[in-house]
């Protein structure tokens, strides 16, 4: 037994056998990650455009923002963010208003504010054209009316549609429910009759009323705004030797008012006719009118 118990006592005592390549794992992971480095490297200098926008759209939707575009300066190589200044320079410059980039530009940049198309510089030239002619027609009209203290019963503007004259002030034109010519429409419309019979353009009249309900004569307010408008045409016509073939009338009710509110003003400014010098300008060059116009 003794034998045996020392037998036992050297197994026991045998010291344990040393791993001597246990650096390999430790090796051998990091030429894992410098591969998986290089690799990324390798993708980082090879980008695909068309997946690149496809991943920048992707997250600019997840992110609630699908209108950002993709500045197109990170594929053409354009000018990059320091734009070859030193960071000392690029805060001096931003010191001045003249490094500044406004909000709306960088906006612009990114697709939220959309850039306007550039102009047909035909089509501008015929606008302001068309615009300089109207323009004309209305200071005519002005002097006119000025002349004979009318002016401020009158009021002109210019849209698409081409010269408009509102004839709006209070009772000036039209009593409640009534439409009946006053003498100072009266006069207003002699005034104006000889420049729009010497024009050209067609002319239409346009008449309007406030929303407080009619009765007697008139069942709605569709008929006394149609008759208003007529009441204005025949007087043009007959009186004012406008041509009938150049004229028209038509009646909008209270759908078309220019005033909101119940007061008397508002009623008041609802209760009247416009008298519009329609445009012939084609109608890509009419919208442009507006834009070219002087006040």
């Amino acid at each position: 037994m003794s034998a045996a118990g020392g037998r036992r006592r050297r197994h026991e005592e045998h010291e344990e056998h040393v791993n001597h390549e246990r650096w390999l794992v430790s090796y051998s992971d990091m030429i894992t990650v410098l591969m998986a480095l290089f690799i990324v490297l390798f993708a980082i200098s090879q980008v695909d455009q068309e997946k690149y926008l496809a991943l920048s759209k992707s997250l600019a939707a997840g992110f609630g923002n699908g209108d950002v575009q993709v500045s197109s300066t990170v594929f053409d190589g354009g000018d990059g963010v320091l734009d070859g200044q030193a960071p000392q320079d690029q805060h001096a410059q931003g010191a001045g208003t003249a490094g500044m980039v406004s909000a709306d530009q960088g906006l612009a940049e990114v697709g939220q504010i959309p850039t306007p198309e550039p102009v047909d510089p035909q089509l501008l030239a015929a606008a302001q054209a068309e615009a300089s002619h109207l323009e004309q027609v209305r200071e005519a009209l002005r002097q006119g009316l000025l002349a004979q203290g009318l002016d401020k019963v009158v009021q002109f503007r210019i849209d698409e549609r081409g010269l408009i004259l509102g004839l709006i002030a209070d009772d000036v034109f039209f009593a409640p429910a009534s439409a009946e010519l006053t003498p100072t429409a009266l006069q207003v419309l002699d005034v104006a009759a000889p420049t729009l019979v010497a024009l050209q353009e067609q002319i239409a009249i346009e008449g309007h009323a406030n929303v407080l309900p009619v009765s007697g004569r008139y069942p709605t307010n569709w008929e006394l705004s149609a008759d208003r408008a007529t009441q204005v045409l025949r007087h043009l016509v007959e009186k004012d030797g406008l041509a009938p073939g150049r004229i028209s009338a038509v009646g909008f009710g209270d759908a078309r008012p220019v005033a909101q509110g119940m007061d008397e003003a508002s009623l008041a400014a609802n209760r009247r006719v416009d008298l519009v010098v329609l445009s012939d300008a084609p109608e890509n060059v009419r919208e442009l009118v507006p834009t070219v116009t002087h006040e």
